[in-house]
C-alpha cells in the first residue's frame, strides 16, 4: 500500500475532519476569488462605458485671461490673446501615435443666435461623429441634413418648436427637423445643425469653437494622448475629461484595499483551522503513528502521509472554492453593481492562482502537525495500545 492510499484511506475515515478543514480553506479561498473578479469586473465595465459612451478629451481654443470671481460673484475677465481654432489644423490630431485609439473626433461651433425674441446658443457638429460622441441622443423626428435643425428639449419648448417648423436665423431660412429628447445636459439648451450650416450662419468659416474627442481607453494612455495632441496642436488648450470615472476608480481601489485586506484575515482563519484540525488529528492518530513506526515506516514517511492528505483536501479546496468564489461574485453583482447584467468573467490563471494559493496554504498550515507526528516516540505510543 503506498503512501497515498494510506492518507486516502485516512480522509475517508474521519470525514468530519477533513470537511472542517475543506470549509476552512473554501471559505478562504472563495473570499479572494469574489473580491479579485468582482473589481476586475467593475473596473471592466467602467472602461467599457469609457470607451462607448461619450467624449473623454476636450480641445479648446488656448486664452490668457484672468476671472475676476470672488465670494460667487462674477465681475467679468480681462483677455490678454486669445487664438482660434481651425478645422484645417485638426487633421494633424490623426497623425499623433496613439490615433488608432481615436474612435470619435467631433468639432463643434459655437454662436448666440434671436430666434422668436429669444437668445438661443446654435452649435455646429458633425452628425455622423456625433453617433458615437453622444449615443444617448434619442431624437423625435429624423436626424437633421443640410441645413435642418435639431432642437433641445428644453429649446423646443421656450421657443415653442417642433419637428416641421421653418425659422429664420440671420436671414437663412431652416428647417427644424427633429426635437431631441430630454438629457439633463446643456444640450437640451441648444439648437444643432450640421457644422458646415453653423459656420456659414455664425460666419465663422473654417473656424471652430472647440473639439470633443472620444478615445478607447480600456487600453490607451489618455494623459500621454492629451500630450501627443497638445504638441499636434500647440495653440490649443486640451484636457482629459475623466473626473467621474477617475473618483470611481479611487473608490473602487478603496474597495480592493479593503477587501483584500478581510480576505487576508479570512485567510488566516482558514490556515489556523487548518492547523489546530491536523494538530488535534495527529494526536488522535497516536497509536497509529506508532504502528507505522514499528513495522518501518521513517519520520519522513509518517510526514509525507499528514502533508499528502493536506494536499488532497487543498486540491479540492481550491476547486470548491473557485466555483463558491465565482458564484458569489455573481450573486454580488444583483445585490451591489449598478449593471446586475456584467460578464462573468471565466479566468483561467486566476482559477490556477486559486488552487497554488490553497495548496500552499493547506501545506503551510500542515507543517506543524506532520513534524510533530514524525518526531512522535513509537514506543510511547505502542504503550497507549
Amino acid at each position: 500500500m503506498t503512501l497515498r492510499q494510506i492518507a486516502i484511506r485516512n480522509l475517508l475515515r474521519r470525514k468530519g475532519k477533513a470537511i472542517l478543514i475543506l470549509f476552512g480553506l473554501v471559505l478562504g479561498i472563495g473570499t479572494v476569488i469574489t473580491v479579485v473578479t468582482f473589481a476586475d469586473a467593475v473596473t471592466g465595465d467602467i472602461n467599457h462605458k469609457l470607451e462607448k459612451y461619450g467624449a473623454n478629451i476636450l480641445i479648446v481654443p488656448r486664452t490668457e485671461s484672468l476671472s475676476l470671481n470672488y465670494g460667487g460673484i462674477n465681475m467679468g475677465g480681462i483677455s490678454f490673446e486669445m487664438q482660434e481654432l481651425y478645422e484645417a489644423d485638426l487633421a494633424r490630431v490623426h497623425q499623433i501615435k496613439n490615433a488608432r485609439n481615436i474612435a470619435a473626433m467631433g468639432p463643434v461651433v459655437l454662436g448666440a443666435v434671436q430666434l422668436n425674441e429669444r437668445h438661443v446658443m446654435l452649435a455646429g457638429v458633425d452628425f455622423e461623429e456625433a453617433r458615437i460622441l453622444k449615443p444617448w441622443w434619442k431624437i423625435e423626428g429624423r436626424k437633421p441634413s443640410g441645413d435642418g435643425l435639431l432642437a433641445g428639449a428644453e429649446a423646443a419648448r421656450v421657443l415653442g418648436l417642433q419637428a416641421g417648423d421653418r425659422v429664420q436665423i440671420k436671414g437663412h431660412s431652416m428647417t427644424v427637423q427633429g426635437v431631441l429628447d430630454p438629457t439633463g445636459s446643456q444640450d437640451d439648451h441648444l439648437l444643432f445643425t450640421a457644422l458646415p450650416a453653423a459656420q456659414q450662419v455664425l460666419d465663422k468659416s473654417g473656424r471652430v469653437s472647440m473639439v470633443e474627442v472620444a478615445a478607447l481607453c480600456a487600453g490607451c494612455p489618455i494623459e500621454e494622448m492629451v500630450r501627443q495632441i497638445s504638441t499636434a496642436l500647440p495653440g490649443a488648450k486640451v484636457m482629459a475629461i475623466q473626473q467621474v470615472v477617475k473618483g470611481r476608480m479611487e473608490t473602487l481601489m478603496q474597495f480592493k484595499k479593503f477587501s483584500f485586506g478581510v480576505s487576508v484575515i479570512v485567510i488566516l482563519i482558514g490556515s489556523l483551522v487548518v492547523l489546530v484540525t491536523m494538530t488535534g488529528s495527529v494526536r488522535e492518530r497516536k497509536e497509529e503513528i506508532g504502528v507505522f513506526r514499528a513495522i518501518g515506516f521513517r519520520k519522513r514517511h509518517v510526514a509525507r502521509i499528514i502533508l499528502i492528505e493536506a494536499a488532497l483536501i487543498s486540491v479540492c479546496a481550491g476547486v470548491i472554492g473557485y466555483l463558491a468564489g465565482m458564484g458569489a461574485t455573481k450573486l454580488a453583482f444583483y445585490l451591489f453593481a449598478e449593471n446586475p447584467s456584467m460578464a462573468l468573467p471565466w479566468n483561467l490563471p486566476l482559477a490556477g492562482g486559486a488552487m497554488a494559493m490553497a495548496l500552499a496554504v493547506g501545506l503551510a498550515a500542515s507543517v506543524y502537525p506532520a513534524m510533530a507526528a514524525a518526531r512522535m516516540d513509537p514506543n510511547d505510543a505502542l504503550r497507549a495500545l
